[in-house]
């Protein structure tokens, strides 16, 4: 069965449906590429057609781009250079056929699908929140391949195009509008009889008019000023990169090569670059990472999750907040406070949310209001009664949370799940005392839980499977990317934070500058210095987490700083008070922060010396690294995927090498432990390899087979 319908009505308008059977979106893939240049060219060429409209029969999808295990299965850089030549072959004709094409795109237009609409000549959008057009392909660590850098600029302008380049920035129908990436916008039922129509016009030599582009577009596009906007462009890629992803300067320079010397030296640039960053580590880790991530949200098989028809959350707070508002989609939730204070700041913390999503086009305001009314606010215990999973999100403290538990027991049903949000406390601890211990978990939520995607579920010995898969498919369904995770000290991403951000400690000990810490690691690919995370953690929660892993880390001669604790209890607390490693300005006004040389008094005094960046990234890195590989020898995690992934969504390991395993298996694992036996005879046990790694040296084996 073919993946085009095609329908020629009464006067002459064509109308071409792509829907790939067997799949719930649309791919671009060389067998689809090929229907295209038999099928669609051949209703072009056809001279009993005056016009043709493309539409999608998915319910939610235009074209989804690429189809990635296409592009996985590459070897070759030629390989996806033909690739990328073969689709602006394609879309040339489309482009140049003579006739009125409309794209009718309802759902998500991203990468070659957006591509696909722009080679035709009219676009209209329907005004949905599942309307959205993007150029995501920077994300994967590549760039459009089918003449996307060339035709949105000329579409919309520079400046309107290359943040969607550049950043994978998404689009909505009514922005689109504005902007002059669509043409019209019109509601979803029957946008493709609604396209037809406007096909028909246009081939009457009426209808649809494309509004020029300002002149000041105009200007900084096709003119030598858009050397002005290409610099900044290209300082604002380096600063925001560091010059570790290749795609985004490579999706700049094909934009220049088009503007400067024409579209077709441009779409030359653009394949040779494609082809170039298929096959390069940048691309294939993400891409991993990103299938991974896809992989984890579909139901395990043989899963037994019950439904959570209402959820409760205890504790109303920043967190509870946060898990109240990702999860009002799904059901209704009942949040439960001891303060009517803290109650009123919730509903507001989630109101705005809401606002937010509607003012984005990403929610309707129906569908704000509807979410809303799912919301409900209560001092009373007893209104948690009818809650199949109650997700406590209290201090992190083990009697208080002990308490918790036992008010929640008192008054749920037997077949509901209790977990807990917490970072570091075991679970076994907090469970100790249960009636149920069977159904307790840890439901570890990232801060701010609206935007970091992983959810870490812990489970404990007495942890029953189904009380996971209930957990698991709430996660899924809260649009989170989740792990499984062993309980235990630190669990695993706290865990390997805590050595990570101990290792930071002990360097600035030996003179190291605040700077110079948070510098080596942003060159190394996080998004943030470790002393800068610090700070925005908050001190005194670090040095908490410190006295709870101390001693679960000295066993193996992992040193602790005493530090952390020292700070917190002279009443530095981070970005929280304005005052920590780093000192911030007042009230919330503007400006940058800049380093308290005060807290130098703590480390040896304010005389610094100049520990190479190289060094500290080495040594923090491989600490963490390390540390991820322990947690898979003694079974945290179940998984090199698993650890990849909580390494990179929750805390942030440079993306662009897939995480701590996959950076093992790019370098080697025998010279990760030859770098690590080099820092352990220099600078302690701490270094000691896992042996999970050593093994892994002396067998040549890889955590990912080829």
């Amino acid at each position: 069965m073919g993946s085009f319908h095609f329908e020629v009505r009464d006067d002459r308008v064509a109308i071409v449906t792509l829907d790939c059977p067997g799949s719930s979106v649309n791919m671009l893939s060389p067998s689809l590429i090929g229907e295209l240049e038999s099928e669609l060219l051949g209703i072009l060429d056809d001279p009993g057609v005056v016009a043709a409209v493309l539409a999608s029969g998915k319910p939610s999808t235009f074209i989804a781009g690429a189809d990635l295990k296409t592009l996985e299965a590459i070897g070759e850089a030629s390989e996806a250079e033909a690739f990328s030549r073969r689709g602006h072959a394609l879309l040339d004709r489309v482009a140049r056929c003579g006739k009125p094409v409309v794209a009718a795109i309802h759902g998500a237009a991203l990468g070659g699908g957006l591509e696909v609409a722009l080679a035709c000549s009219h676009l209209i959008a329907s005004d949905d929140p599942a309307t959205v057009l993007a150029l995501p392909e920077v994300m994967l660590g590549l760039l459009p391949g089918a003449g996307g850098t060339q035709r949105l600029p000329r579409r919309v302008g520079l400046p309107a195009a290359l943040p969607m380049i550049l950043t994978g920035q998404r689009i909505r129908a009514r922005k689109a509008l504005r902007m002059g990436l669509v043409d019209a916008v019109t509601t979803p039922g029957g946008i493709a009889g609604t396209a037809a129509r406007a096909a028909l016009e246009l081939a009457n030599g009426r209808g649809l008019v494309r509004r020029p582009l300002p002149l000041a577009v105009r200007l900084l596009t096709f003119s030598p000023l858009r050397l002005i906007v290409l610099r900044a462009a290209r300082r604002q890629v380096l600063r925001r990169t560091r010059g570790l992803y290749p795609a985004p300067l490579a999706a700049l320079e094909c934009v220049r090569v088009g503007l400067a010397r024409g579209e077709e030296a441009g779409k030359d640039a653009e394949s040779r670059s494609f082809g170039r960053l298929v096959v390069s580590r940048p691309a294939k880790s993400l891409v991993f990472l990103f299938n991974a991530s896809n992989a984890v949200k579909k139901p395990a098989e043989g899963a037994k999750s019950r439904a959570v028809r209402r959820l409760g959350v205890v504790g109303g707070g920043f967190m509870g907040a946060g898990v109240a508002g990702v999860s009002l989609a799904h059901c209704p939730v009942v949040v439960k406070d001891i303060a009517d204070g803290v109650l009123s700041s919730c509903i507001r913390a989630v109101a705005g949310g809401l606002d937010k999503q509607v003012r984005s086009g990403a929610v309707a305001r129906i569908e704000r209001d509807r979410r809303l009314s799912r919301l409900f606010l209560t001092t009373d215990p007893a209104e948690l009664a009818g809650c199949d999973l109650v997700v406590e999100a209290v201090f992190e403290e083990v009697e208080l949370k002990r308490r918790v538990l036992a008010e929640v027991e008192a008054v749920i049903g037997e077949e509901a799940v209790v977990a807990s949000n917490t970072s570091a406390l075991p679970i076994a601890a907090i469970a100790a005392e249960a009636r149920r211990p069977e159904r307790v978990l840890g439901m570890h939520y990232f801060s701010p839980v609206h935007q970091m995607p992983l959810l870490e579920l812990v489970v404990a010995t007495r942890t029953a499977p189904w009380a996971v898969d209930t957990a698991r498919a709430l996660g899924i369904a809260q649009g989170k990317t989740v792990i499984a995770v062993k309980d235990g000290p630190g669990f695993y991403t706290t865990r390997i934070l805590a050595a990570y951000l101990n290792e930071a400690m002990l360097v600035l000990e030996e003179g190291a500058a605040i700077e110079d810490v948070d510098a080596a690691l942003k060159d190394f690919g996080f998004p943030v210095g470790p002393i800068a995370l610090l700070d925005e953690v908050g001190i005194d929660v670090g040095a908490h987490v410190a006295r709870d892993l101390g001693g679960a880390f000295a066993a193996r001669g992992l040193s602790s700083s005493p530090l952390l604790p020292r700070l917190a209890e002279a009443g530095y607390r981070g970005r929280k008070n304005r005052k920590g490693f780093y000192l911030y300005p007042a009230g919330g006004k503007k400006g940058r922060k800049k380093v308290n040389t005060e807290v130098y008094a703590f480390f040896g005094g304010a005389g610094r010396r100049r520990v190479p960046r190289p060094e500290i990234a080495e040594r923090l890195g491989l600490t963490m690294i390390n540390e991820a590989a322990h947690c898979l020898e003694e079974g945290v995690i179940a998984s090199p995927r698993d650890g990849d992934l909580g390494a990179v969504m929750g805390l942030g390991f440079p993306p662009f090498s897939g995480g701590p395993f996959h950076f093992v298996d790019h370098d080697g694992a025998g010279t990760i432990v030859d770098r690590l036996h080099g820092l352990t005879e220099r600078l302690g046990p701490r270094f000691t390899s896992a042996g999970i790694l050593a093994d892994a040296a002396r067998d040549g084996r890889r955590f990912y087979p080829d």
